[in-house]
């Protein structure tokens, strides 16, 4: 194995098992399903673990045919999942801002 695939392998291992203690953690702890923000964080935390537990996966695993295609199409999932969160984001902020300059300036 070369060091690309050894250090792919290792920061895509690193990313999934953060985001696995987030998911956890907040699982736990938060009362998540109660909010948009709640559903988001927990989303999002998935998403990426789910993006570096394929990484590591397809990195190790010389795989082909069938197995292969439905790997991809799970990451392709995986990313437009991603690419609706951080749509859902964007949405979050602008409201968020567009609230604060209704109010009125913010106080300095």
């Amino acid at each position: 194995m070369n060091a690309d695939r050894l250090i792919s392998i290792t920061t895509s291992g690193l990313a999934a098992l953060c985001a696995a203690a987030f998911v956890a953690t907040y699982w736990r702890l938060a009362p998540w399903r109660s909010t948009p923000t709640g559903w988001y964080l927990m989303t999002f935390g998935a998403a990426i673990g789910g993006l570096g537990a394929y990484t590591v996966v397809v990195t190790l695993i010389d795989i082909d045919g069938t197995t292969a295609t439905i790997l991809r199409l799970i990451r392709s999932g995986l990313m437009l999942t991603v690419a609706g969160l951080l749509v859902q984001a964007t949405r979050m902020v602008r409201r968020a801002q567009h609230r604060r300059t209704d109010d009125g300036p913010t106080p300095e």
